[in-house]
């Protein structure tokens, strides 16, 4: 097997970028797993970027270590580049090129060799690109530019695929297309793309690391995300008839309620005490009907705004 197969696929440990008096990253580690897919979430100059150029050997951290599958940035940095695929943010092309003729240009780069035909044919076909292989880059609509993007960043067939803002300015069914594209290429490779749009890495994303300032403000499945932010459960119910507010504060574990429309109400208890078996006790007892009853998923952005301090702004 390939050097290193059995290592992390990524480990970066105390990285820290500084620019003059400004640290565009603050002692960062984390390791990622062969196949997972992680997204780099966090507002706009929070260090992404500078994160992913670092990975991919395009600049030089100020202090730590990174590796790809066991590969040293500084010491194998040609053996880190062959592993990785790269998507940088404003997608660099050359216009006045075709389609296959760039593809061609690019697995020479990559010294592909006799295998150089077949492997362009192959991300033409994976890539979606087989109606446009004829056209002129600078003819393609940004959907299918990124798709070029993908295409030259996959053709040496890369175990790991670095993606920054990869859907940045796509329209809905581009932004959609993207998207499968990347959870489908998602099945064979580690992928880490960076966002800032909540519901893209909700869409991709199995794991996600939250960046702010430099620092990393939390790293956790983007299922078990939601949790790091919530200090209480929220149950939406909707009765059959008007109930105040006296009556709903005798139900056991409530800590709060908010009115919604009509005969409906949000109701808060503390984190891990789940209430609605009492909410429907409390009903019976009332002879109410509970119209509906749901527990409320806090939502990744709530969650983001959160852990950023951005909540406000």
């Amino acid at each position: 097997m390939q050097h290193g197969r059995t290592a992390m696929s990524i480990e970066v440990r105390h990285i820290t970028k500084v620019y003059g008096p400004q640290k565009a990253l603050d002692d960062v580690t984390f390791t990622i797993h062969p196949g997972e897919v992680v997204g780099l979430l966090g507002p706009n100059g929070a260090g992404k970027t500078t994160l992913m150029k670092i990975i991919t050997c395009f600049i030089p951290p100020t202090a730590g270590k990174v590796m790809v599958y066991g590969f040293d940035i500084f010491e194998h940095s040609i053996d880190v580049r062959k592993k990785i695929g790269y998507l940088p943010e404003n997608n660099p092309l050359y216009p006045d090129m075709y389609v296959t003729e760039y593809l061609n240009f690019i697995a020479g780069l990559h010294k592909l060799g006799g295998n150089t035909r077949r492997r362009v044919e192959e991300i033409i076909g994976i890539t979606g690109l087989q109606a446009e292989r004829h056209k002129k880059i600078g003819a393609l609509s940004k959907g299918f530019r990124q798709r070029m993007g993908l295409a030259q960043a996959l053709i040496h067939d890369p175990d790991v695929l670095i993606l920054d803002e990869p859907t940045s300015g796509l329209d809905p069914n581009q932004l959609l297309e993207i998207r499968n594209l990347i959870k489908e290429i998602g099945r064979e490779k580690t992928v880490m793309l960076s966002t800032h749009i909540m519901q893209e890495v909700e869409a991709v994303c199995g794991r996600v690391i939250i960046i702010d300032e430099g620092k990393i403000a939390a790293d956790d499945l983007t299922v078990n995300l939601s949790h790091l932010a919530q200090s209480h459960e929220s149950y939406y119910v909707e009765f059959n008839k008007e109930v105040d507010m006296a009556s709903l504060q005798t139900i056991p574990g409530i800590t709060g309620m908010v009115r919604e429309k009509g005969f409906a109400w949000i109701i808060h208890s503390r984190t891990g005490q789940d209430i609605r078996s009492d909410i429907f006790d409390f009903a019976v007892a009332r002879h109410l009907t509970v119209l509906s009853l749901k527990k409320e998923e806090q939502s990744l952005e709530k969650v983001f705004q959160t852990l950023t301090k951005k909540a406000d702004g």
